[in-house]
């Protein structure tokens, strides 16, 4: 894939999720998408440890996607060359007791990365306009004041909520946190296959759950509240990338090299050089260290 091609898959205008394409065609074996995806990986590490060195902003990827649209299996192959210091991993469930006694950006905004540091959001702070969307009485557990029934829930909430969300994006971006959001785009009948072999593979049946199938029934539900918050929260500072997920392997190379080619443009990010004393007496240094063993 050209580098050039990347751009398409960001959102810049308003998109109809019926109309993008869920499968892209590589034109390459999975033998050559996995080499692809091992090169990209490596660079992505060797840039990890130079943003570290450097230690001035960190990067925050957003991943969604409807169950079984491949987080999971992406998170684990392309940051598999980072170092481990350098990258978190949070996935965000149902929220806790704790988290409900705080307002709905709490849980995300204390697991943002650190400068130098890679935070990845397995789920995210969208879940708050999706799930709660199609289950609107799940806002009810907030103790929002002034939000007493579902009946008190209307757009302008929602319209509220993308406006908080917006700011909290922008906030986090302006003060050196590099945000890029995916949007894992599966087809329906590919979830279909992916559920049922969760169910034939006897390895794969733990990840199943018959609560899968109960938020299938609501897929339509799911790609309309998906459409309306990616039009109204893809900006310049925080951009939207529609991937197409039905092949992982894709998946993943589109993603990774997304990500290597947006952060090489931050022609700033350089190891720091050494305090000019201490390189003067490199030298020094290291003959004091050889004469240990004689």
């Amino acid at each position: 894939m050209e580098n050039n091609d990347l751009d398409r898959f960001r959102v810049k205008n308003m998109v109809k999720l019926k109309d993008l394409a869920t499968l892209e065609d590589f034109g390459s074996t999975n033998k050559h998408l996995k080499k692809q995806l091992e090169d990209i990986r490596e660079e992505l590490g060797k840039f990890q440890d130079k943003m570290y060195a450097h230690g001035k902003y960190g990067v925050l990827v957003c991943l969604q996607g409807m169950d079984t649209s491949g987080k999971d299996s992406l998170i684990r192959e392309v940051f598999k060359d980072f170092n481990v210091r350098g990258v978190e991993v949070h996935s965000f469930k149902v929220p806790t007791e704790l988290e409900l006694k705080h307002d709905y950006l709490w849980r995300h905004y204390i697991a943002l990365p650190e400068r130098g540091k890679f935070s990845v959001f397995n789920r995210t702070h969208y879940e708050n306009v999706l799930v709660t969307k199609v289950h609107p009485n799940y806002i009810l557990g907030e103790n929002i004041p002034g939000i007493d029934s579902v009946d008190d829930i209307d757009q302008e909430f929602w319209e509220k909520r993308y406006r908080q969300i917006n700011d909290f994006e922008r906030h986090i971006a302006e003060n050196g946190t590099l945000i890029f959001k995916f949007f894992l785009h599966l087809s329906k009948e590919e979830q279909r296959q992916r559920l049922l072999r969760r169910i034939r593979l006897r390895e794969k049946n733990w990840k199943f759950s018959p609560g899968d199938l109960k938020e299938r029934k609501l897929w339509d539900a799911y790609q309309v509240c998906y459409e309306e918050a990616i039009n109204k929260t893809s900006k310049d500072h925080a951009p939207w990338y529609i991937i197409p997920a039905d092949n992982k392997r894709g998946a993943r190379v589109i993603v990774a090299n997304i990500l290597l080619e947006a952060l090489k443009k931050y022609k700033d990010i350089e190891e720091p050089e050494l305090d000019a004393e201490i390189k003067a007496n490199l030298e020094n240094f290291k003959q004091e260290l050889e004469k240990e063993n004689e």
